[in-house]
């Protein structure tokens, strides 16, 4: 008897995370549908779909082309950075197509729901003001802060997945992305990180290489797990080519560093994600790798 080809549920398969994400999955078996407001290409795929994840229509043609077993949804899709809608269009479109999407793989008994958030959910990044964090490093129990549409946006979103675990018991999994680059993209990011040892600051110097967060988005689908899980997903080290210690006393003065952080140790708790997803090899911008 032939094993049915496991298929993988794919939102935002046009984005900067979503096509290396959908091209992965389709390198590694998975049978793909996918969906993207804008017009895309992905060879391989068993479906695609274009509109707008608000729309109920949609999203009923995305999963009615899935079909009725459904491994993993994959929510990759979202408004990246605040600035490119206004601040209610900007918090209505994330969290809308967000409920649409998750509800909807709840109702269909779906196996599992993987959605990316990001560090913003915890408020520091897009910020009006300077916001100092309570403790280092952030793990995903501190305090939400937000005073910003686009984190707001974040948070609702994490706090949809647990209600769509809590209503339809389906295990979720949410990861916290930081600035998320390889290549020319992330080069951009570190001429900025080094124009001062507090440039930067709002993002915690943060980041994680794209292939590692495609790594995530995949083992996320895959391992067991059980209940509504919010993860950081973040490289070891910082963006800055200061020590740590260095661009926290420059930033936030007073704060303390503890010493299980490395000299340019990253500022975001990511021990969850290694013993839940073995997540701890990462790509580095310092040696190259």
């Amino acid at each position: 008897m032939t094993t049915p080809t496991p298929t993988l549920v794919i939102t935002g398969a046009a984005g900067g995370i979503g096509g290396p994400v959908a091209r992965a999955a389709l390198d590694a078996g998975y049978r793909v549908v996918a969906a993207d407001r804008a017009p895309f290409d992905l060879p391989g795929a068993a479906a695609t779909v274009v509109g707008d994840l608000r729309e109920q229509g949609v999203v009923d043609e995305l999963f009615d082309a899935a079909g009725d077993d459904v491994f993993a949804v994959l929510h990759l899709a979202a408004i990246p950075s605040p600035g490119q809608f206004d601040d209610h269009d900007t918090l209505v479109r994330n969290v809308s197509s967000a409920y649409r999407v998750l509800g909807t793989a709840g109702e269909r008994g779906v196996r599992r729901i993987v959605a990316v958030s990001s560090a913003s959910a915890v408020g520091f990044a897009w910020a009006d003001r300077d916001l100092t964090p309570a403790y280092l490093p952030v793990d995903e129990d501190h305090p939400i802060v937000v005073v910003d549409t686009y984190g707001l946006s974040k948070v609702f979103m994490e706090q949809i997945a647990a209600f769509t675990e809590r209503r339809w018991h389906v295990p979720t999994i949410t990861l916290r992305f930081p600035f998320v680059g390889t290549g020319d993209r992330l080069q951009v990011r570190l001429d900025e990180m080094a124009q001062s040892p507090a440039t930067g600051s709002r993002d915690l110097w943060a980041w994680v290489d794209t292939r590692d967060a495609v790594t995530s988005i995949l083992r996320s689908a895959e391992v067991p797990s059980a209940g509504a899980v919010v993860l950081n997903v973040s490289a070891p080290d910082t963006m800055s080519p200061w020590p740590t210690r260095e661009i926290v006393a420059a930033a936030f003065p007073g704060l303390e560093v503890p010493d299980t952080v490395a000299e340019y140790g990253g500022l975001y708790d990511t021990s969850r994600a290694a013993e839940l997803l073995g997540l701890t090899d990462y790509h580095g911008w310092r040696t190259g790798a």
